[in-house]
């Protein structure tokens, strides 16, 4: 028994994770007061008793070897003294399941290290956290001793990865499947169907690969492969065929079972397409019981997904037959016809002894319970999924294909979170409401109104956003007596308005994330009534929801940078739904993100950073990439859907459009920026911070230094020529920075109009360019407004 802990369970009170590189943070970490480490060398052995984990030895001596550098002597036999000792409790069938034990415990010590584990899925998760323990110290590669007991918050924790939009090959498959492994997750959802590819090789009708598919399909060996090397690590592999919508790539290969007469073209574009399956036509069911009997031959998880999403209902509702099948059937709506569709499809998975998963939309009371809603539409959704008593799992808030802090997806709850009365008005408080008209680059503006209240020391406030329950906001700051700000999270991303607040109306705009939409409004006279959040009651929450799973939509997403965009923020996304709910310290959450980010590109293979290398080679046209580097670490790409919308403003929104820009390399956030942020909180805060102030000036004098040099490479390539501009006002801005930092040094103030000049060059710096924004300017802002 170790004599003294310095982490306590953090399954009961609200405390940052340790300073150990994991992640997810394990259900309880100690360590003893005097430290301690076990020391390895190239002898290193493994034995694993009560299972057999075929292969699992031989990996996982390979990736120490990564980590360390070293040619790991051969291992012969079973050693009776290993370095590494497994046992597993119970030998179970190696196909994970929905409900299987992952839980585990590890020691390391003088002696070693032991790992107990319940089955074998806790072995393999076990071992992810001791690879992520492995260090190269100054004097030799070592574990620290620990003492950790761990397993999962929720049952399922997934990844989607969508082939149909971008096919994406098996070697590209297979690597994303060793990173949901590594991060503790257990299920790779498998997107084979839309309507810009059918991907799934069918014996039966082999017209839709033939004609659905461009060529790009999966065979079923290739298929049968994937599930096996998914099957070696513990990951569930659940397939997803499109029905009755997204059915374009169908509709091309057998388009009798369409609901409107073809002919069909494979879609080009991205969006919501109008083919649907006929819910009226018998040969539509037969169809689908065979192709499942193909698919569950190939896919042995439980469950199979439909998705059933975006049905744009224009087919049936055109269609005399159907329209006539819908009033002998009692059908009322077209979203009766889709539940009388689903009911149908679930009967025929039922024979196939598969459980139907579906998006939202297949939300219906005549569906049985067995089902399970995947959820886009957020926690208002998932909370009234809940209180029916049908299970779920989130997706909103995890869509890694959008460009989006580590934070924003660290701070997504999968449980609905109730208001407990902070929106009501007090005596003796005040409160102000405001309607607001937020335009989208594409589809309709958003709308809402927010309301401040003004409370003994200080400020809360909600916002209510039209048809989504009321939230409440956080960072409330008055920045003058008509200028506020104030920070929530939404379906869209963080949100960050700056608002000036005239007698009867609102100017100013939105962040949306780091994009700023242009907001106009009008003051209310009254507070309004809103919809408040569907909470489930502590048993519903138990029983009915699941878990989560990353969504990484191919529309901006290709084999070549499918990784910098996934990796490493789905690991904030798998802590989020294996830790336990308090280890929520954003801070230590980013220090241990840096850590895993370097250790699964050694160990796990995944390559974030060597395609990010690879793509600057190429956009700088050679091997110095290092000014186009440095420039980069400026820039963020431009977040929310805003790449997207921009490209269908310009007509580009489409599978021809090339991901060969800046924005296609560039991390989700800079953690350069973050870092310069952090610095100038600091300095901010305590003005006499000497470090802090240097730290600034450094920065903000490194990019500006290396302006000339990467002006050329911008210049020579027409990929990079319209970011000329940015590096201009990379300099810019740095110039106005440390203009602000030396009238900090010598308390000097700049004069209104001087302000309003530096102002008006931020103001034109934070725009869209290129589909990127210069995350320079937050900081840089800050210090603005720090010196009126």
């Amino acid at each position: 028994m170790l004599a003294t802990s310095l982490f306590a369970s953090l399954s009961a009170f609200a405390v940052p994770a340790g300073n150990l590189p994991l992640m997810p943070w394990p259900q309880q970490v100690e360590q003893p007061a005097g430290g301690g480490r076990f020391a390895l060398d190239n002898r290193l052995t493994i034995r694993i008793e009560g299972d057999d984990l075929a292969g699992a030895v031989t990996r996982w001596r390979e990736r120490i070897g990564l980590q360390t550098g070293w040619q790991m002597m051969p291992q012969n036999g079973t050693p009776d003294k290993p370095t590494i000792a497994i046992t597993v409790k119970t030998r179970v069938d190696a196909q994970p399941l929905p409900d299987s034990d992952e839980s585990y415990s590890l020691k390391v010590d003088a002696n070693g290290v032991k790992l107990d584990a319940a089955t074998r899925f806790g072995a393999l998760r076990g071992m992810e956290t001791l690879l992520q323990l492995v260090e190269n110290r100054a004097d030799n590669s070592a574990i620290p001793f620990v003492d950790i007991h761990d397993s999962p918050r929720f049952p399922w924790r997934g990844i989607l990865i969508d082939s149909a939009r971008h096919f994406m090959p098996l070697d590209t498959l297979r690597r994303q499947i060793d990173g949901i492994a590594a991060a503790r997750m257990n299920v790779f959802h498998w997107h084979l169907t839309d309507d810009q590819g059918w991907r799934f090789a069918s014996r039966h009708f082999p017209q839709l690969q033939e004609k659905g598919s461009d060529g790009l399909f999966y065979t079923q060996d290739e298929m049968k492969a994937i599930v096996q090397y998914a099957t070696d690590r513990g990951v569930r592999v659940v397939p997803e065929i499109d029905l009755p919508g997204h059915a374009t790539a169908l509709a091309v290969a057998m388009p009798e079972l369409i609901a409107a007469p073809g002919p069909y073209q494979i879609e080009r574009g991205w969006g919501v397409f109008k083919p649907l399956l006929d819910p009226s036509n018998e040969k539509v069911y037969e169809f689908i019981d065979t192709l499942i009997g193909e698919v569950t031959e190939i896919f042995p998880d439980p469950w199979l997904h439909i998705g059933g999403d975006e049905v744009d209902a224009s087919q049936w509702k055109a269609s005399k037959k159907i329209q006539q099948f819908m009033r002998d059937n009692t059908l009322k709506d077209e979203h009766a016809l889709q539940a009388w569709f689903n009911q149908r499809v679930e009967k025929i998975l039922e024979k196939h002894q598969r459980r139907m998963v579906g998006w939202d939309e297949i939300a219906h009371p005549d569906l049985p319970h067995s089902i399970l809603i995947q959820s886009w539409q957020g926690q208002d959704a998932l909370g009234e999924v809940s209180k029916n008593n049908y299970r779920g799992i989130l997706s909103a808030g995890f869509y890694l294909d959008q460009a989006q802090p580590a934070s924003y997806h660290y701070r997504n709850e999968v449980q609905p979170a109730g208001l407990n009365g902070q929106d009501r008005i007090k005596a003796g408080e005040t409160a102000q409401s405001w309607a607001f008209t937020l335009p989208r680059l594409k589809g309709s503006a958003v709308k809402g109104s927010f309301t401040l209240i003004r409370q003994a020391g200080g400020w809360r406030g909600f916002i209510d956003f039209a048809g989504k329950s009321r939230r409440m906001v956080r960072d409330i700051d008055w920045r003058t007596p008509e200028q506020v700000s104030f920070r929530v999270d939404t379906w869209m991303g963080e949100l960050k308005p700056v608002l000036t607040l005239s007698k009867e109306t609102l100017s100013g705009y939105m962040l949306v994330g780091n994009v700023r939409y242009p907001t106009d409004g009008q003051k209310l006279a009254a507070v309004p009534t809103g919809i408040q959040p569907g909470v489930p009651d502590e048993q519903q929450a138990k029983n009915n929801l699941l878990g989560g799973e990353v969504a990484l939509w191919a529309e901006i997403i290709n084999p070549q940078v499918i990784d910098t965009r996934l990796w490493p923020r789905a690991f904030v996304v798998a802590e989020r739904l294996w830790s336990a709910k308090d280890v929520n310290n954003e801070e230590n959450m980013y220090q241990r993100l840096a850590a895993v980010d370097a250790w699964s590109a050694v160990s796990v293979g995944l390559q974030q950073h060597a395609q990010a290398q690879r793509q600057m080679i190429r956009l700088a046209n050679g091997s110095d990439t290092i000014p186009l580097q440095i420039f980069a670490e400026a820039l963020e790409p431009a977040q929310y859907y805003t790449r997207q919308h921009l490209k269908f403003q310009a007509g580009h929104y489409d599978l021809s459009e090339p991901l060969n820009r800046l924005a296609d390399v560039l991390p989700a956030e800079s953690n350069k920026v973050r870092e310069l942020n952090r610095q100038v909180d600091a300095l901010i805060k305590n003005r006499g911070n000497r470090a802090a102030l240097q730290a600034v000036r450094q920065q903000l004098q490194y990019w500006q230094q290396n302006v000339p040099a990467v002006m050329p490479l911008l210049a020579q390539n027409y990929q990079l020529k319209p970011l000329v501009p940015v590096a201009q006002q990379v300099d810019a801005v740095s110039a106005i920075g440390l203009s602000l930092l030396e009238a900090m040094e010598n308390d000097r103030l700049f004069g209104a109009g001087e302000v309003a000049t530096m102002q008006a060059q931020l103001d034109k710096a934070a725009q869209a360019q290129d589909e990127t924004i210069l995350a320079l300017v937050s900081p840089v802002e800050k210090l603005l407004r720090a010196g009126k």
